[in-house]
């Protein structure tokens, strides 16, 4: 096929999108992404002979990052079947994560993600997709869209104008039982030896279509010696923690709003992670029941036992399930 048949039919097939286009121009074209700051809007990368139209380079969502542009991940549009995807480029980096006294050495593998991919398939619980190599061999990934929110945003919206109460009884329940089917697809990795590696709240979107729960992200990896797993049961909890207290409880808030618990509060109520989170919401909450709590404070600075595997955690969450008053 000449270059100039080439640029014909790309301009073809992506008239619907760039419809002002003119009938000269020229796109540019990347079979090697290595590069990938070079890639811009309205480019056109081919991987695998099929050719995708460049869009926009997603932001990060990530604790008040909104607005910082993520350079190696592309929303695109595949040409062949006009479905919008998300395009995972390689981009390593590497960082020290602390939870307590222990450490995690965390790195981006993209090898991984593509690992993960190719096993869970079609799993309702996860973002689905495949791994193709470019001219340079990056294992470059290819997403389907996810048309849905954050958890997070999800949590916002729907507690908005209702008390903790209100929202434990009545939306919580619902929640639960979403949480437990991402746990589950947690527990899905573990027993085929691999991590997500990234668990935090906005890597679970609630699928519109479908109103499930889907992990996204698992191009991170971790080392630590003592429990491969763990980095990804801190997370878990983590994101239980923001379900169950309807967002985040800060110590400044508390203060704030000059809360009646706060002479109850010790640094042992804290979030092992982030200290500023309260972990003990029964004191905030007294209608929690000590069975969901204890489950909490296995993610507080008083722990002295934490969870080892998501079994562990599982038959925690289903014991409170089953006694979970008005379900």
């Amino acid at each position: 096929m000449s270059e100039n048949l080439c640029q014909e039919s790309l301009r073809r097939l992506a008239a619907r999108w760039s419809p002002s286009r003119d009938s000269g121009h020229r796109f540019k074209i990347y079979r090697d992404t290595s590069d990938f700051f070079r890639i811009e809007y309205g480019d056109i990368v081919i991987l695998n002979d099929t050719p995708y139209l460049i869009r926009h380079n997603a932001k990060e969502g990530r604790f008040g990052l909104d607005d910082e542009v993520k350079f190696w991940v592309k929303r695109a549009i595949d040409l062949t079947s006009g479905e919008t995807k998300i395009i995972k480029l390689v981009f390593h980096e590497n960082f020290i994560a602390r939870i307590g006294d222990i450490e995690f050495e965390c790195f981006r593998s993209p090898r991984k993600e593509a690992r993960i991919l190719d096993m869970v398939g079609n799993h309702t619980n996860f973002m689905h997709g495949f791994s193709v190599r470019d001219d340079q061999s990056n294992v470059v990934r290819i997403i389907d869209f996810i048309y849905g929110k954050t958890i997070a945003d999800h949590i916002r919206d729907l507690s908005s104008g209702i008390d903790h109460e209100t929202y434990f009884y009545l939306h919580f329940p619902e929640i639960l039982d979403n949480y437990i089917a991402c746990v589950e697809a947690i527990r899905f990795l573990h027993e085929r030896g691999e991590k997500h590696g990234d668990i935090r709240r906005d890597h679970i979107l609630t699928d519109r279509s479908t109103g499930h729960y889907r992990w996204i992200d698992f191009d991170y990896n971790f080392r630590h010696r003592e429990n491969i797993y763990g980095y990804d049961l801190f997370g878990l909890g983590n994101v239980f923690m923001y379900l169950v207290g309807m967002g985040d409880v800060l110590i400044s808030d508390l203060k704030t709003a000059n809360h009646p618990a706060l002479g109850e509060l010790s640094d042992d109520d804290t979030n092992i992670v982030f200290n500023n989170r309260i972990a003990n919401l029964r004191k905030i909450y007294p209608y929690i029941p000590e069975s969901l709590n204890r489950i909490l404070m296995h993610f507080s600075k008083s722990a002295n036992v934490f969870y080892d595997h998501t079994l562990q955690l599982l038959d925690d969450l289903n014991n409170f399930k089953s006694d979970f008053p008005n379900r």
